[in-house]
């Protein structure tokens, strides 16, 4: 077999593989052969079939199947060998109708190249990294409402500030009839809070959803109105109180602390305020560093400038699925894909210059028994033995979904870590309110 690699520009080429009869015809007579020992043909006795009536039945299909194989394996040996790079698969040329009849035969593939470029982890741009503080204020208002959490209700006739109600919003023109219970905290204006404080149990109050709550998010989960409807919703409705209660907070003692982390893990109000800290420190980290990561893999999309052979793309895209795309569906899953085929490429371009990134099988064993060891621990199980935990590991590396898992989210923490090491970065610190504020709402 002959292949001729025709370049039509950088990101772009052709190969024509050229398959000749000498290519394929011992392989062919043999399995005409083999079919002639086992064609069971109504008129012959097996074995007995004239070679000429199996190979007019049978050559066609034969022939098409082993020139397929013969063109991937050609193909993929092609690639290796010229260590080509490229994007999506070789995509088959469309032909008339191909005479099989014929000695030789002629395919062409075109081939989709993946671009030369450099990354710039540092880049111009300088990214903020976010650092969350937890102040004693928000860290104190943590504490009432776990206390809240863990204290007692006790049942009142009459609502006043800060209670919880409970009761039933309705408005028949609207389909509502929804039980509902809240602090009175979260409603929104002192004219709709005077119409609650003094109210009894079996009262019922006439309100104008409009303004209500605070939030819209507490309009929709009260009423039970969808999202969109919630927002903007102004009806009248009545609210039937039917219980009123306060919560007492718990009392800060040892029995409070035990119940939250454990006997004698945490002994007085300063180390449950530390160990808060701690547990948002961490959950926190999480999140900025999430952001970090986005901020990072956006600013490298937008600076690392390079072409792709699109219009291949769109085609491969249109032909690869099970069901083929009409070029306008090609196009719509091309522009969304594009971003993330972009960052694919650019990571991989840091993989391929920084080979302590690559994951080795060991490193992987390593991190999975480091996640083992730390969710025993959340269940109390700390004195495992290595034995037992090797053990587990070992029917986790047996697992490809798992073993896919682990090898993401480390990738992920490895690169994290590679961009806090070399990209341009500032550090900010501010509170957990400012974080949300300044990073999703602006």
């Amino acid at each position: 077999m002959n292949i001729k690699r025709t370049d039509i520009d950088a990101l772009n080429a052709l190969l024509t593989l050229t398959v000749e009869k000498a290519d394929y015809q011992e392989q062919v007579d043999k399995l005409l052969a083999d079919y002639r020992k086992t064609a069971n043909i109504p008129g012959f006795r097996k074995g007995h079939v004239p070679a000429s009536l199996i190979r007019k039945k049978y050559r066609t299909p034969i022939l098409v199947e082993e020139i397929n194989k013969m063109i991937q394996q050609q193909l993929n040996e092609y690639i290796t060998k010229e260590e080509l790079e490229l994007l999506g698969n070789p995509l088959p040329k469309a032909q008339e109708d191909i005479n099989w009849d014929a000695d030789d035969f002629t395919f062409e593939f075109e081939l989709g190249i993946a671009p030369q470029f450099d990354v710039d982890v540092k880049g111009k741009k300088t990214i903020t990294h976010y650092d969350i503080k937890t102040d004693d204020d928000t860290l104190n208002r943590q504490i009432d409402r776990i206390r809240e959490q863990y204290g007692k209700l006790i049942a009142k006739d009459t609502v006043a500030e800060g209670n919880e109600v409970t009761g039933v919003f309705r408005n028949d023109d609207e389909d509502i009839n929804s039980d509902a219970t809240f602090k009175t905290d979260k409603i929104k204006g002192k004219t709709n809070l005077k119409k609650f404080v003094g109210s009894k149990v079996g009262d019922t109050l006439e309100l104008k959803t409009k303004s209500l709550f605070e939030d819209d998010h507490d309009l929709m989960n009260f009423l039970k109105v969808e999202h969109d409807k919630a927002h903007g919703l102004d009806i009248k409705v009545t609210f039937e109180i039917t219980e009123v209660n306060e919560r007492e907070l718990a009392e800060m003692n040892q029995e409070f602390f035990d119940k939250l982390f454990g006997p004698g893990v945490i002994s007085s109000k300063e180390e449950l305020m530390e160990r808060l800290r701690e547990d948002a420190g961490r959950q926190f980290s999480q999140q900025t560093d999430q952001k970090l990561l986005t901020d990072v893999t956006e600013g490298l999309i937008e600076n690392t400038k390079f072409d792709l052979p699109a219009d291949f793309l769109k085609r491969w895209i249109a032909n690869s699925g099970e069901n083929p795309m009409t070029e306008e569906e090609a196009a719509a899953e091309y522009e969304r894909s594009e971003k993330g085929l972009r960052y694919q490429l650019i990571e991989s371009k840091i993989l391929k210059t920084n080979p302590d990134l690559q994951l080795k099988f060991e490193e992987l064993k390593d991190y999975s028994r480091t996640q083992i060891k730390a969710q025993m621990a959340q269940y109390g199980h700390t004195d495992a033995s290595d034995e037992e935990i090797d053990g587990v590991v070992a029917r986790i590396m047996q697992n490809q979904e798992e073993v896919k898992r682990m090898s993401e989210q480390l990738q992920n923490e490895k690169m994290l870590q590679f961009f806090k090491d070399n990209a341009k970065l500032k550090k900010k610190e501010l509170t957990y309110e400012e974080f949300i504020k300044e990073a999703y709402e602006s």
